[in-house]
Order: structure tokens, then C-alpha cells, then sequence
């Protein structure tokens, strides 16, 4: 068990990028969302024992971590947004090298290492220097690093950032099978990264913890407040000064909007379904858009294309 109590982080300046964020994980996975500079970052450095808090407390299973730092890193895999590596280095050469550095024999090295590369689609690339490497198969390096010495506790920070869309699937599978059995942190700004794997998921914005639940929690809240409608192309700027607007399609006919409300926007709107987007949208615009009068009914599209 993992536990965040009260953890404050304030940068010189004083910046507060952590505001007293309190989270108990257990073996699974959390989704960690936010937007950028939420101060997601921050708090998987403090949860990873890279960064010191300013205040709080990191426990592993009890113990303080924030004074004990080896005990959680000794069966910690974290994967930052950004990590060095050595250029000249081929990629077995450098899990080899973090490999010995982690404790591991070389012997059980060799095999994890073959079956990681292979886990992550770089056994063609293996003979390649990093520094000839794309951003994407650096993440991919970035992950079997992660995962070198079979972590019970597993920090990953924007993972999927340069993957294309069937690594990614790959990727989320992978973490949604280690979390089993395992402690599995995932941050990212993308909900798609997180609404098909994780159970538990915590919403952040301005350093703090806005909401937590499940996903069937979290769209329950907006219930009834998710709205469709096709408007003519001069009508969007006004609705999205209105009200919170998930997303727009151009068509031949209009632009069909997809909104937040209480009320409907139009006459003509049509209440749909809410998606885990609409509901990580509300939270991270603090509430719901609070109820107003309903928007005139909108002129016949005028054949915009």
C-alpha cells in the first residue's frame, strides 16, 4: 500500500505546485488526470522519492518513505516524462547497465531484458545506437526500464507520449495486466489513456485533488448534463463562451456541438450519454456549468462546408 498524506510541494518562487493532495492506493491502478501543470508531474516525483515534499508524508506500507527512501525504491519501476540516457549505447547495452545498477544477476538480467525488449517491439531495433532512436521507441526504451526488476510499485508519468495508436493499446494491456497484482500509478492529460483500463480514477487541477471515483462514479455526476446539437458556424463562438464544449464536428450541413448544461442550449439540442471526457471536463472547470436560459433556436444551417 501506497499513501499520500497531505503532500505540499512549493517551488522557489513560490509556486505551489502540490496543494495538500491526500491518496491511498492499493494493488491496482489509479489514473491519474489532469491538465498540464496540474502538478501531476510533481506529485509522481514526491510518490517516486525523486523530489522531496515540502510537507506531508509518503508511507509504503507504513513506513516513511520521505526518510527511507530505499525502501519503496527497491521495488519501485517509475518512468518519467523525460529520462537521460547514453546515446552510443544500444538499447540491450543500456537496460544491461541499469540492470547490474538495480542488484539484478547477470544471468537473470539477460532473460528479463529479452523478454522486455520483445514485450516492448524493440527486438529489431536492438542492435541500434539510442541516439539514432525515434522519440517513440525511446519511450519504449523509457518502459522496459520501468519494468526491469518486476516492480510491486509502478509510477508511470505521460507513458504513451510519441506512441502511435497500437502501442499504445499495447501499452495500456500491459499495465492493466501488471496491476493485478501490483500498485500502478498512471498520469496523463489524455482520457482515452485511462478510461479503458482503470477502475479508480483522480482528477487534479491547480495542485489539488478535485474528484476520485470510479468511472461509472464519475459519469454518474453529470447525468442528464450532456448535450448535442447542430448549429450554424457563427452560433460556436458564442456557445463556447457560454458554456463548456467537449467537442465539435464540421459537417456539410453545420457543426454539430457537443455540450455541458443543466438546461438545454437549443430547442432542437438532443440529451446524449455522458463519456468519461465530458465528465473529466466539468471537473477540471470546477462544476458543471450552472443552469441559464436556453440559447434561441438556431437559424437553418446556412450551408457552410
Amino acid at each position: 500500500m501506497l499513501e499520500l498524506v497531505d503532500i505540499t510541494k512549493v517551488y522557489r518562487g513560490g509556486k505551489r505546485a502540490v496543494d495538500g493532495m491526500t491518496m491511498r492506493l492499493e494493488t491496482g491502478m489509479l489514473g491519474l488526470l489532469g491538465p498540464n501543470g496540474a502538478g501531476k508531474s510533481s506529485l509522481m516525483r514526491i510518490a517516486s522519492t525523486v523530489t522531496r515534499p515540502t510537507s506531508g508524508q509518503v508511507l509504503f506500507n507504513g513506513t516513511d518513505v520521505v526518510a527511507k527512501p530505499d525502501v519503496l525504491r527497491r521495488t519501485l519501476g517509475y518512468l518519467p516524462q523525460d529520462f537521460g540516457v547514453y546515446p552510443n549505447l544500444t538499447s540491450r547495452e543500456f537496460l544491461s547497465y541499469l540492470a547490474a545498477a538495480k542488484g539484478l544477476s547477470a544471468r537473470s538480467a539477460r532473460s528479463r531484458i529479452d523478454e522486455l525488449l520483445e514485450l516492448v517491439n524493440l527486438t529489431e531495433a536492438v542492435k541500434r545506437p539510442l541516439g539514432k532512436y525515434s522519440g517513440g521507441m525511446m519511450r519504449r526504451v523509457g518502459i522496459a526500464q520501468a519494468l526491469l526488476a518486476d516492480p510491486k510499485v509502478i509510477v508511470v508519468d505521460e507513458p504513451t507520449a510519441g506512441l502511435d495508436p497500437e502501442e499504445r493499446v499495447r501499452f495500456r494491456n500491459l499495465l492493466s495486466d501488471l496491476a493485478a497484482d501490483r500498485v500502478v500509478m498512471l498520469s496523463t492529460h489524455i482520457v482515452s489513456d485511462v478510461e479503458s483500463v482503470a477502475s479508480d480514477i483522480a482528477v487534479v487541477a491547480n495542485g489539488r485533488l478535485q474528484r476520485r471515483g470510479s468511472p461509472e462514479e464519475l459519469l454518474s455526476a453529470i447525468e442528464g448534463r450532456v448535450w448535442e446539437v447542430l448549429v450554424d458556424p457563427a452560433d460556436v463562438p458564442v456557445i463556447q463562451k457560454r458554456q463548456i464544449v467537449s467537442r465539435m464536428i464540421r459537417t456539410s450541413s453545420g457543426v454539430r456541438v457537443r455540450l455541458l448544461t443543466h438546461v438545454p442550449p437549443y430547442a432542437t439540442a438532443e440529451q446524449v450519454e455522458p463519456d468519461l471526457e465530458d465528465a473529466y471536463l466539468a471537473i477540471v472547470n470546477q462544476a458543471v456549468v450552472q443552469p441559464t436560459a436556453p440559447l434561441a433556436t438556431p437559424a437553418e444551417p446556412t450551408g457552410w462546408q
